[in-house]
């Protein structure tokens, strides 16, 4: 996926300004992708260039001019395309998990303060996403209502239905970090309590040690 059709999936719904785009942007689609405000407004031109959106420049107030963007046939032909092609599987690039591959190199502190941060995270997005779920439902999305406003009532239950579907499975995926994150905090524990030793425990250690050594010499050599 590409921010291009992330953003002729949002102008599906009506044709609207940037700011306005932006504005139903954050408050929609940038909860499954995200993106800089910096990178749609160039994004748009280069659209714009590309045929896929149509621009027309409009009043506004006495002395200044907007510009309003709306998808054209190339546009939804593109975003037609693209959802209906298979979207290819990414390799992983999962920094939690690489670090807590290697969890032994570093202390227990380390390892348990960065798990705690997890479940901290994973927590407060699931708490936005049952939110999503539930304005969703209640039809509170300012840009859902706007589509079903332009879309026949027959596609409604389809329109609404495979948003709650999108958003479950973002809530679902925070449940799942929520609960590996506790699965480690407790290992974490286990391990501990076991007495058993980290490599970066050791090599703390070992840094305390020569940094006390360091600091017996020097005020030895003061003292001389």
């Amino acid at each position: 996926m590409s921010l291009r059709h992330a953003l002729l999936a949002v102008l599906t719904a009506k044709p609207m300004t940037g700011y306005d785009l932006v504005k139903y942007f954050d408050g929609s689609v940038a909860f499954v992708w995200s993106a800089p405000h910096s990178q749609i407004y160039p994004e748009l031109r280069r659209m714009e260039n590309d045929g896929l959106v149509e621009v027309q420049v409009v009043p506004r107030g006495e002395r200044a001019e907007k510009r309003v963007y709306s998808i054209s046939e190339a546009g939804f032909e593109e975003l037609r395309d693209w959802l209906v092609t298979l979207a290819p599987y990414q390799g992983e690039r999962d920094p939690y998990r690489l670090r807590s591959a290697h969890f032994e190199i570093g202390t227990y502190d380390a390892a348990r303060r960065q798990l705690q941060e997890h479940v901290r995270h994973y927590s407060r997005a699931l708490r936005e996403w049952e939110q999503m779920i539930d304005d969703v439902e209640a039809h509170r999305v300012s840009l859902l209502r706007q589509r079903l406003a332009n879309r026949p009532e027959t596609e409604h239950e389809a329109i609404v239905a495979f948003r709650r579907l999108a958003f479950r499975g973002e809530a679902a995926k925070a449940r799942m970090e929520i609960a590996w994150a506790e699965e480690g905090l407790e290992l974490l524990d286990e391990l501990e309590q076991k007495g058993v030793e980290l490599w970066g425990e050791k090599d703390t250690a070992s840094v305390g040690r020569r940094t006390e050594a360091r600091k017996a010499r020097t005020g030895r050599r003061k003292a001389e």
